[in-house]
């Protein structure tokens, strides 16, 4: 016989040993694979073992060792020993028994073993030794472990079906983009459970910086979900680490493609494997969001993507956006913070018995794989439990103020003089955070779930979270040179008249209001900026200065009627 066709054949034993077809399915991993071993932890799996002569269930020595990772270790929890007779093994973390209607008289017994619902996800080594091999173990064969969302004790379980079905199961979703007013969607595949995408996955693990330092300890800690969702966050971009995607914003992609190239995980993956762990070029959120659901959704972590207009970019957790303008309408002062048209992260869906004994902070964790502050020196966010952002509990880790900023920050906006000095002009404590979106479960509709994470604005529970959170963040008083308090002297507007279109002009017009009793002069300059989605200035389009005289409480003054951009730009 020659050797290709005994392989095969062992494979083929294997395969039948390990009852791959009838435990995948048992296990919902089929869709990965039925040529291999694929379970979930806390869910027992059938295996057969072929003995010489007859088991004796009650007298004879069957030990059967799972391994994971270097430098296994029962202390650690990535090495168990366990087996038969069961009370010999009282203290073992994986359990067995015999499957009930296994032929033993036959010499071949049927085993049910189930792992810790809080073992470490990865690929295991399965050996076994009887009395007749009691010095030697026979390899019983290799197994995949991942998170059990079906699982009541596994700390990721989701307790709908139908839900579990579409924040694990589901293969393709949609991503939404544009503006609040403008909400868009694209298609996006996940294709998680593709072939060599869980292989894909764990590699992401094995080659994270915490596994390089300390591999021993990094595959202990595979047990904990808020760990994993931490580290895989850090692992999607490649600022500080072998990560899959490199982020860039400025409009040149040359060595790699725009953002807008891809609509699916499994090529980035893919190619982040081929070219030997270098970052794949280019992504922006919703790629990086994108991908790490893919993660996710292949470990076994429900996982669902999210969309947040206005989103602001809170850079010194003071949990305010500051835009400083000259008194003549520019800004010459550039401010680390900005809003973005839109910001794409993740939700993932656990426990926190990190942050409470109950179950207070559990459910959907913020977790955000794009890099843009540091979390413990690492481009990483998250996990950040959704209802303490809600409940304005910004003292908790991680990265909770970053993310309530995100969608609830005031907006402060400051007139720079020409000696440094600067006033306070006005606060928009409601623009940020508008329509936070995803996928509804079982249907293309899009879903507002805004109320997750604060209340309505304008109300005053929304204003009592906020002044918590500042008061738990411990912001100092700004010293400034004014405030301007209560309804100012002259507002003003912008309307569009026409729906902003790409490639298209687009015409505005400036509303303004004179709010006191007395006759207001006014010199009015209007520059019109192009900005990227995330908020940064791209370039000058339009300058105009204009006079206007407003009588007292005149309203709806109408000005510029017909101000257009004559080129395409992303509007904020």
């Amino acid at each position: 016989m020659d050797g290709a066709k005994y392989r095969t054949i062992l494979e083929e034993n294997l395969m039948e040993s390990l009852h791959c077809e009838k435990n995948n399915t048992a296990h919902n991993t089929n869709d990965i694979s039925v040529n291999r071993l694929i379970v979930r932890r806390g869910q027992s799996f059938l295996v057969t073992f072929d003995f010489h002569g007859p088991f004796r269930s009650t007298t004879d020595l069957l030990e059967l060792t799972v391994e994971t990772g270097p430098q296994p270790s029962e202390a650690l929890g990535t090495r168990s020993v366990f087996g038969l007779p069961e009370g010999r093994w009282k203290r073992s973390s994986w359990k067995v028994k015999v499957h009930q209607g296994s032929g033993l008289p036959a010499g071949s017994i049927t085993l049910d073993i189930t792992s810790p619902a809080d073992a470490p996800v990865g690929e295991y080594s399965l050996s076994v030794k009887t009395n007749a091999t009691a010095s030697v173990g026979s390899s019983l064969g290799k197994l995949l472990l991942l998170f059990n969302p079906w699982c009541q004790e596994d700390s990721v379980h989701l307790p709908e079906e139908e839900e579990r079905q579409e924040y694990v199961m589901r293969e393709q979703g949609l991503v939404y983009k544009g503006s609040e007013k403008y909400i868009g969607s694209m298609a996006w595949d996940f294709g998680q459970f593709e072939d060599d995408i869980v292989d894909i996955c764990l590699k992401l693990l094995d080659v994270n910086p915490k596994c390089l330092s300390d591999p021993a300890k990094d595959f202990s800690a595979r047990c904990n979900p808020i760990y994993v969702s931490r580290v895989v966050s850090a692992m999607i971009n490649a600022n500080d680490d072998r990560g899959v995607l490199m982020g860039r914003w400025d409009g040149q992609y040359d060595g790699g493609m725009s953002p807008t190239h891809w609509n699916g995980s499994v090529e980035v993956l893919r190619r982040w494997l081929k070219y030997g762990g270098n970052p794949v070029k280019y992504g922006q959120c919703w790629v990086f969001a994108a991908v790490m659901c893919t993660v996710l959704r292949c470990l076994g972590i429900p996982c669902r993507v999210v969309t947040n207009f206005q989103s602001a970019h809170d850079t010194d957790k003071n949990l305010t956006i500051d835009n400083f303008f000259s008194d003549y309408g520019v800004r010459p002062k550039k401010s680390p913070d900005s809003v973005w048209n839109y910001h794409v992260w993740v939700e993932a869906w656990m426990t926190r018995p990190d942050l409470s004994a109950g179950s207070l902070y559990d459910g959907w964790q913020a977790v955000d794989p794009t890099p843009q502050e540091k979390s413990t020196g690492v481009y990483c966010c998250g996990p950040a439990p959704v209802k303490a952002i809600l409940q304005g509990h910004v003292d908790l880790k991680y990265d909770v103020p970053f993310v309530f900023a995100e969608v609830n920050a005031d907006l402060v906006t400051w007139m720079v003089f020409a000696d440094g000095s600067k006033k306070k002009i006005s606060t928009d404590s409601v623009s940020v955070g508008q329509n936070i979106s995803t996928k509804a479960v079982g249907s293309d509709k899009r879903v507002d779930i805004t109320a997750n994470y604060k209340h309505a604005e304008g109300t005053e529970k929304e204003r009592a979270v906020y002044n918590q959170a500042v008061k738990r963040v411990n912001i100092p008083e700004d010293n400034s040179n004014g405030i301007h308090d209560g309804k100012p002297g002259v507002s003003m507007k912008i309307v569009e008249l026409t729906k902003p279109i790409s490639g298209k002009d687009i015409d505005l017009k400036l509303v303004l209001n004179n709010n006191d009793s007395v006759t207001r002069k006014l010199v009015i300059n209007v520059n019109v900026q192009a900005m990227r989605y995330n908020g940064i200035p791209s370039s000058q389009i339009q300058t105009e200065l204009k006079e206007q005289k407003l009588l007292p409480n005149q309203g709806r003054v109408k000005m510029f009627q017909s101000l257009s951009i004559s080129r395409p730009t992303m509007f904020k």
